[in-house]
């Protein structure tokens, strides 16, 4: 009998949610963010602040209370089912990455909760000699969630295992 990595990943759950509300309250009662113009950090790394009142890329904004607890309860709905994919899983890499996505949707329904909306920051762009592309305002949660889905496909599709049937 192996032993589930079931730990690891809420530990990198709990990290994931520890850093992101850190960053979130440092920016927002730590520094003086303006509320319209961006903050240049460097070329190409902007902080700004958005609320976000919808789901992932701003898509389906809700600014009523209905609105705002259904997406509350999808939201607790898919770390449940998160959570229950981690006890089942075999391999650390992909109980991190589930950590990490649950951490991460944990991290962003604390904002909706506490704050009415998710509070994203970080603005990237890349500017050419006639346009510029902005990426879409994200925060740490974003990134925890983003890392653990790639870990995730890698696992499935990549990994020297990932071939071999169950």
């Amino acid at each position: 009998m192996t032993r589930r990595p079931v730990g690891l990943g809420l530990l990198a759950a709990a990290v994931a949610v520890a850093l992101d509300q850190a960053v979130k309250l440092w920016l927002l009662y730590g520094v003086d963010l303006p509320s319209r113009a961006p903050l240049h950090v460097f070329p190409g790394l902007d902080l700004v602040v958005v609320w976000n009142t919808g789901i992932s890329y701003g898509l389906f904004p809700q600014s009523g209370p209905v609105g705002q607890w259904a997406l509350l309860g999808v939201k607790a709905a898919a770390v449940a089912l998160l959570g229950l994919w981690l006890a089942k899983v075999d391999r650390r890499a992909s109980a991190v990455a589930l950590g990490l996505i649950i951490g991460g949707a944990i991290g962003n329904a604390i904002d909706r909760v506490t704050l009415g909306a998710v509070f994203d920051f970080v603005l990237l762009s890349v500017t050419t000699a006639t346009t510029r592309f902005n990426w879409y305002v994200f925060n740490v949660a974003d990134v925890a969630i983003v890392i653990g889905v790639v870990v995730l496909l890698y696992e499935a599709f990549v990994a020297p295992d990932a071939a071999k049937a169950p």
